[in-house]
């Protein structure tokens, strides 16, 4: 990575989403599609310190997940545009990471790429997917003995008001 960054090296491409085995398996089964990506590289020189490592990161996809209201397939499109400090150790990037807020990652000799690209768009994903207005909401079958066995609630009062009651 400090290579590559030195360099101001810059990829770019597209995977199948059937390559990113736990994004595919959120979305609706057979769901096909790509997820271009983009990752740049960059040395920035802190003032009176040493170069920093940094990633930029760029990746998309249109997923179709399970709207949590009608249960039918909605497309999201799910971005990430995200920049990575890198540092020399996990325990210099768990510090670092809790007290900046950049995010804070160790150097390592390799970096996958695509697993970091996969766990970004996981986190992209929306908490609850869900239409705007569900095409064919949810049927709804009422239990009629359910209905009728609730009492009605001015029942009370209906007593009280009959001409027999009034002694």
């Amino acid at each position: 990575m400090a290579a590559f960054a030195k360099e101001a090296g810059e990829l770019s491409g597209e995977w199948p989403l059937s390559t990113l085995p736990r994004l595919a398996e959120s979305a609706v089964p057979g769901g096909q599609g790509v997820v271009p990506w983009r990752a740049r590289g960059e040395r920035r020189v802190a003032h009176g310190g040493e170069a920093q490592v940094w990633l930029h990161l760029h990746a998309s996809t249109r997923l179709s997940l399970q709207c949590q209201r009608c249960l039918q397939p909605v497309d999201e499109d799910v971005l990430v545009e995200r920049e990575f400090l890198f540092v020399h150790g996990e325990d210099a990037a768990a510090q670092l990471d809790a007290e900046s807020d950049d995010d804070v990652l160790a150097l390592t000799r390799a970096l996958d790429l695509r697993e970091l690209v996969e766990d970004e768009l996981l986190l992209a994903l929306p908490l609850v997917p869900r239409h705007d207005v569900c095409p064919h909401p949810l049927p709804v079958a009422l239990d009629d003995a359910v209905i009728e066995e609730a009492p009605h609630p001015f029942a009370a009062l209906a007593a009280l008001k009959s001409p027999g009651s009034l002694n």
